[in-house]
């Protein structure tokens, strides 16, 4: 799995104009979904995005996680986040892996991270998504489940 985490002071994802998620302070995620990914990668990704010590505590230091300050996780499913570039100017998107497959596991995720203490909004998979930041900052981190283990 792959994310790219945002501290934000706001965020928000709409279809069509229509709201469908919004947070104020806390985390937006954009989540990238491989054929490989396990169990094992959701856990960790989970662990991590609901643990990040990025937002700052009362002597300025990045110190506390979205759970400490009462934020909440604005979650994103993109599967452009596994495009390669590498050959041409046309992204490849073949490490996404199937539609079914990726849907399944991101439906997984958004139940486990959900179970947590804190409050997450989601996208739709497969959507065509306006998503909306102010990203405060700006903090973005990228996170990889396959360069934990």
């Amino acid at each position: 799995m792959r994310a790219v985490v945002q501290r934000v002071t706001s965020a928000s994802v709409a279809i069509q104009g229509e709201a469908i998620g919004a947070i104020e302070r806390g985390l937006l995620v954009l989540v990238g979904i491989k054929a490989e990914d396990t169990l094992k990668d959701m856990e960790y990704m989970i662990s991590k995005i609901s643990g990040l010590r990025i937002f700052e505590d009362e002597a300025g230091k990045m110190n506390l996680s979205v759970g400490d300050i009462g934020g909440k996780i604005l979650i994103v499913p993109n599967f452009t986040l596994y495009g390669s570039a590498i050959k041409g100017m046309r992204p490849s998107f073949i490490a996404s892996g199937s539609v079914e497959d990726a849907r399944s596991k991101f439906k997984l995720f958004m139940e486990k991270l959900s179970r947590g203490q804190i409050p997450v909004e989601a996208g739709i998979f497969q959507a065509d998504m306006q998503v909306t930041l102010v990203n405060d900052g700006p903090v973005t981190i990228l996170l990889e489940s396959d360069k934990s283990f």
